[in-house]
């Protein structure tokens, strides 16, 4: 088996071995060679036996019947030549220009490389073809079939899921975190932050969770009234008297409750309106104030570096893959449904919308052309390579056997018309000569 060479080493010739079909197929042009050869043989004996005749006496006939006979020998052995040097050299013999496919082959596989390139892969070709086609039609015309976009939903979420089982869990986290750390890191939230507030409070969209944190602190004070006091007595000087220190700790928890229950019930209290100036400021200050921005940023930096927040980042992934998955599995989800509906609105809308047929196909010819025009030389040199790869006596045999029936109906055919243009040629002579 000759050795691979260049680019095509990657392709052996076993690729293109000889297989028991066809030596099937060689069998049968065996018995075609077995016919054409007994062709000739017969014109052969005809010939001896009209020369034969010829010579014992007889006239007419033997003439013309030897001329057609040494004609069709003379054909059939052309065109034994013309086929047998396709394949091997005749009789063994080094006659020049013989056995051309085991020596020529490397040249053929260039020749038809050529060949393809220049007349297949040209972009006016291409684009005529692909137009002529009317891709975008067809297609959107078999999507717009509710049979055919189920099946091509089923096909894309058997394809995501095999996607996400191939990826590694761990892979994709991290890949994940470091997107989202590196955008958190890149991008300052500070002014972003600020106009949010500033239009929070601008709506007074705030104030129901200053009425939720009033509400709960009241709660609590009143559930947890001995801890302030014990707070606030734990806070006294150790010279004041007992009772003095509990008389102000009911005293503080007593003006604590007030305030915040005023602030709960008021929505006009002087308090409120104090933290409405203070979130205007802030926001404000996000937005402008340099050093309160820098701060923030800081503070944005040490809580995106904490472990804690980084684990979250990272089973993000895992909860969104679940939820992929679950989805895709699940003929009925929200997701299948929705790309169902899209895609037969897509298929509706490629075959009725000739503006968006034309504009889509215009995309797709200008793809194909760049591929064919950019890769045109790797295209070829795909089928030289591996016509330079095969085994010269393989590819001459597996030829043979695809073509070589129909070879030997030529070296039938030479015969036929070899004698009946040797009969035309002795009858015209011998007319013309009379």
């Amino acid at each position: 088996m000759n050795q691979t060479k260049g680019p095509a080493a990657g392709f052996s010739a076993a690729g293109f071995a000889y297989t028991a079909a066809d030596e099937e197929k060689r069998r049968g042009v065996r018995r075609m060679k077995l016919t054409a050869t007994g062709l000739l043989l017969l014109v052969a004996v005809v010939y001896v036996l009209a020369t034969w005749a010829g010579r014992s006496g007889v006239t007419g006939w033997p003439g013309y019947v030897a001329a057609a006979a040494e004609a069709g020998m003379v054909g059939a052995l052309a065109d034994w030549f013309a086929v047998t040097a396709l394949f091997k050299r005749p009789l063994g013999l080094p006659i020049p220009h013989t056995a051309i496919i085991p020596t020529k082959k490397d040249q053929l596989g260039a020749s038809l490389g050529s060949f393809v390139g220049e007349n297949f892969l040209s972009g006016d070709v291409v684009r005529g073809r692909l137009r002529a086609l009317g891709i975008v039609g067809r297609v959107g015309g078999w999507l717009a079939e509710p049979a055919h976009a189920d099946r091509v939903t089923a096909e894309l979420a058997t394809a995501l899921r095999g996607a996400l089982t191939v990826l590694r869990d761990a892979d994709v986290q991290a890949v994940v975190g470091e997107a989202i750390t590196r955008r958190a890191e890149a991008v300052e939230i500070a002014p972003g932050a600020g106009k949010t507030l500033e239009k929070i409070v601008a709506d007074g969209a705030h104030r129901r969770a200053v009425d939720l944190v009033c509400a709960r602190a009241h709660d609590w004070l009143v559930l947890h009234a001995d801890s302030v006091m014990d707070a606030v007595q734990g806070g006294a000087p150790g010279w004041t008297p007992r009772f003095v220190d509990r008389k102000v700790g009911d005293r503080v928890y007593k003006e604590l409750l007030r305030f915040v229950t005023e602030m709960r019930d008021m929505p006009g209290h002087p308090a409120r309106g104090a933290l409405d100036r203070f979130l205007a400021d802030f926001a404000a200050d996000l937005q402008g104030d340099t050093d309160t921005r820098a701060r923030v940023e800081r503070l944005k930096s040490d809580l995106v570096a904490r472990p804690e927040v980084q684990d979250i980042i990272a089973s993000a992934w895992s909860s969104v893959r679940a939820m992929i998955l679950s989805a895709a599995e699940d003929e009925r989800s929200e997701l299948r449904l929705r790309a169902r509906a899209s895609l037969i609105s897509l298929g509706n809308r490629l075959a009725g919308d000739s503006r968006l047929q034309t504009k889509a196909e215009g995309w797709i010819e200008d793809a194909a052309v760049y591929v064919v025009t950019t890769y045109r030389t790797e295209i070829t040199s795909l089928i030289s390579d591996t016509v330079a790869s095969w085994d010269a006596d393989q590819t001459s045999r597996k030829i043979e056997a695809h073509i070589g029936r129909d070879l030997q109906f030529i070296r039938i055919n030479g015969t036929v018309v070899g004698a009946l243009a040797g009969l035309l040629i002795y009858t015209l002579s011998h007319a013309f000569g009379g």
